[in-house]
């Protein structure tokens, strides 16, 4: 289950190319045989916990030259992590969403790009469950628990705001037909199937899950952000591409009346910062006790006896323990608003990721600044490659801005005013 696997298909020890003229990259083919399937949370913690011990020992040189994690991505997918989310009725292990984000934070402590390129397939996974009807949940559901991975053409670079989108479908027959342009698409590069948002004649949206390869579909490989360097992410463009009936989820419906989509979308996030924080903390740890030295006026032997950067490393500490006991909350609120979706417990639950929220924001910027303080100059050098913590603590922190979360919370406890309903809430 946690053994990476040699793929023969392709060099995923090789730098990605940089591409000077844009171009559409292949798919990746399905995986041959079905993958492991989760039984309890208590496995599914085990498993993230031997993945990371493998993923983290590549993931400076990754980051540095820009490797795709193919090979990594599939055994996390092939694991049974990426179909933890499947309720129990249809064959899946449904945990806690308390233990689903404690599983996106453990990849994420050891390569938070590989712990991203799940997020929004764990978000659809969810909405399938809120939003379709009985024969579609039995389809696509089987499909995620045999390993098929899903990506997402989601969001778009130019529109005027994030929730507003251009793409479209027009009905053909038993299929639908879609056309746009998406950007922000984290893991669509190495997807199987791509859920894209696309608006009907009515103006509401949906999830159209087109094969990766579809004709029509494109994904080019122009993500340049310098953080989160890894996540598979890009421009996808769409050309009439045929997506069947049975693959057009209605995830307006999710936000029509109180469901805990939103909720659930937001909580990943929280937990890929916590684990971005998670790896700072312990990167400052080793360096100060084996290669910093101490200060000049100390009168101290060892780095790590320097009463200020104890003080330091315990206030990071401290503060990372109380953005993981909010994040462990919020699942526990998550779970209770997926059983009962009452506008009061889906509220509840809105507020407990949006604490958590913004404790997991603050400590990731937090912990991958005080890293080079507490561990000095030599922790800059380019051997070490320790920047890539703030580069991606500070890339992944601006997916939805924190000032906002202060102003829900503040709504809520002042004036009664629940959070609105959408995926960035």
């Amino acid at each position: 289950m946690s053994t990476l696997q040699t793929e023969d298909a392709v060099t995923a020890s090789q730098p990605h190319p940089t591409n000077t003229t844009p171009r559409g990259v292949p798919g990746y083919p399905r995986p041959a045989q079905p993958a492991h399937i989760i039984q309890s949370d208590e496995e599914a913690i085990r498993v993230a916990t031997e993945l990371a011990a493998q993923f983290v020992l590549t993931a400076a040189e990754r980051d540095r030259d820009r490797i795709l994690p193919i090979t990594e991505l599939n055994a996390f997918s092939q694991s049974g992590l990426w179909s933890i989310n499947v309720p129990k009725r249809f064959g899946g292990p449904e945990v806690s969403y308390a233990t689903l984000a404690k599983v996106v934070q453990i990849i994420a402590a050891a390569d938070p790009s590989i712990s991203q390129i799940s997020q929004n397939h764990l978000g659809v996974v969810a909405a399938i469950r809120t939003v379709s009807d009985e024969a579609q949940q039995r389809e696509l559901f089987a499909q995620v628990l045999s390993g098929v991975r899903f990506g997402n053409a989601f969001s778009e670079f130019g529109s005027k705001r994030a929730a507003d989108f251009e793409t479209r479908f027009v009905d053909d027959g038993d299929h639908v037909l879609v056309s746009g342009k998406k950007f922000y698409s984290s893991g669509a590069l190495l997807a199987h199937l791509v859920p894209i948002v696309a608006l009907d004649d009515q103006g509401r949206a949906w999830y159209a899950i087109a094969d990766r390869d579809a004709p029509g579909l494109t994904v080019i490989d122009d993500w340049s952000a310098f953080g989160q360097r890894t996540t598979a992410s890009g421009t996808v463009l769409l050309d009439n591409v045929r997506v069947p009936k049975t693959h057009l989820v209605p995830g307006y419906k999710g936000y029509e009346a109180p469901s805990a989509d939103g909720a659930i979308f937001q909580i990943v996030q929280v937990a890929i910062d916590s684990g971005i924080a998670e790896a700072a903390i312990n990167e400052t740890i080793r360096f100060v006790r084996e290669k910093s030295r101490p200060w000049v006026d100390s009168g101290l032997d060892r780095a790590s006896d320097d009463p200020y950067t104890i003080q330091r490393v315990g206030d990071l500490t401290l503060r990372l323990h109380a953005a993981e006991a909010l994040q462990e909350k919020a699942g526990l609120w998550i779970d209770r608003a997926v059983a009962e979706p009452t506008a009061d417990n889906v509220a509840k639950a809105q507020i407990a990721v949006a604490e958590a929220k913004v404790l997991s924001t603050e400590i990731a910027i937090e912990a991958t600044n005080r890293l080079f303080e507490l561990a000095g100059t030599r922790s800059t050098l380019a051997e070490h490659n320790l920047d890539r913590h703030w580069r991606n603590a500070r890339t992944h922190t601006l997916h939805d801005p924190v000032r906002w979360k202060y102003a829900i919370l503040g709504n809520y406890a002042l004036n009664g005013v629940n959070p609105p309903l959408h995926a960035w809430s």
